[in-house]
């Protein structure tokens, strides 16, 4: 009986990990499908050696598996992706307190080249803001909760969990807590106080009066006076995305975390900054903002700059 327990918790953590990919990374479909066979295939291995419990995984279990993966003669590209899973799904439920000793300590990272995180350009993020109807309740809250995502730089679930207690709007702070329970002061710019304090005054008190509301320590509220899901905030987002004219598979709540980190690194904020306010433990996971700035610094170069441009064929 304990090990069908044990058997249903895994999995069950596997599925919030594929859920926490998609809402709150907004990674592809077709990604999110590539990490669900990967992490099967690693269970099963995991199964074939007799372990059974989150607790009981190690580093030796990695290392097996990958050598397996190398024997079933799969791509190094499969590989790699299959280890960046693994690993992956191995933090989230570390970060939970799931596990009782790091199984990724002394592990080797698999190496790819890292890609860039796609971006929205200033205007799209202010075409996205805009398409918010805020002479409604429900179109107030998305504004108000849009302004602080991107003013603040938030994963969706710090977004969607945050309580009433967690903002000052005297001081224009925010109290986040973050990935494995850390708390991080947030400087909150004026166009998100405004959008607050109108969603305060004019649209929470509505959506709290609702009959099945019952959620009054939780800042955004959903139509029903419940605390906002990241499911229920996600498709809003790509529903304002298709008003804004974006295609909404370029638009998730991380994207407008990565527009913020670069938006203030191209404005010449410093790197440690950034990093505080994003709540990075690492500066190198920061780091890589400076990539996207200077690349798309790049692009306006060559689009705007009369020496930028490629030289035209047969230009002398």
């Amino acid at each position: 009986m304990a090990e069908v327990a044990e058997a249903q918790r895994v999995a069950a953590s596997v599925d919030a990990f594929l859920e926490h990919a998609r809402l709150e990374r907004g990674l592809s479909a077709r990604t999110i499908e590539a990490y669900g066979r990967d992490l099967a295939r690693f269970l099963a291995h995991l199964e074939s050696a007799g372990v059974g419990r989150l607790a009981a995984i190690g580093p030796g279990h990695l290392r097996s598996f990958a050598a397996r993966l190398e024997k079933r003669g799969l791509a190094p590209s499969s590989r790699a992706r299959a280890l960046v899973a693994v690993r992956r799904w191995l933090r989230h439920v570390g970060a939970g307190g799931e596990l009782e000793s790091d199984p990724l300590r002394g592990v080797r990272s698999p190496r790819l080249d890292r890609s860039l995180p796609r971006l929205l350009r200033p205007e799209e993020t202010a075409a996205l803001l805009a398409a918010t109807d805020t002479e409604t309740p429900l179109g107030l809250r998305d504004r108000a909760m849009l302004e602080v995502l991107y003013g603040a730089g938030l994963r969706v679930t710090e977004l969607v969990t945050l309580p009433l207690s967690g903002i000052d709007l005297r001081a224009g702070l925010l109290r986040v807590r973050g990935k494995g329970g850390r708390e991080r002061l947030v400087p909150l710019g004026q166009p998100a106080q405004q959008a607050v304090e109108r969603y305060l005054a004019e649209s929470r008190p509505r959506l709290l009066s609702s009959r099945e509301g019952r959620d009054a320590g939780s800042l955004f509220l959903s139509r029903r006076g419940r605390a906002m899901t990241r499911q229920n905030f996600f498709g809003r987002l790509r529903r304002l995305a298709r008003r804004a004219g974006i295609p909404d598979s370029r638009v998730s709540p991380h994207v407008l975390r990565h527009a913020f980190a670069t938006d203030l690194l191209e404005g010449g904020a410093d790197l440690r900054a950034v990093q505080s306010m994003l709540g990075h433990a690492d500066l190198s996971t920061t780091q890589i903002y400076t990539h996207v700035s200077r690349a798309r610094l790049r692009n306006e170069v060559e689009k705007h700059h009369p020496r930028g441009r490629p030289a035209r064929r047969g230009a002398r």
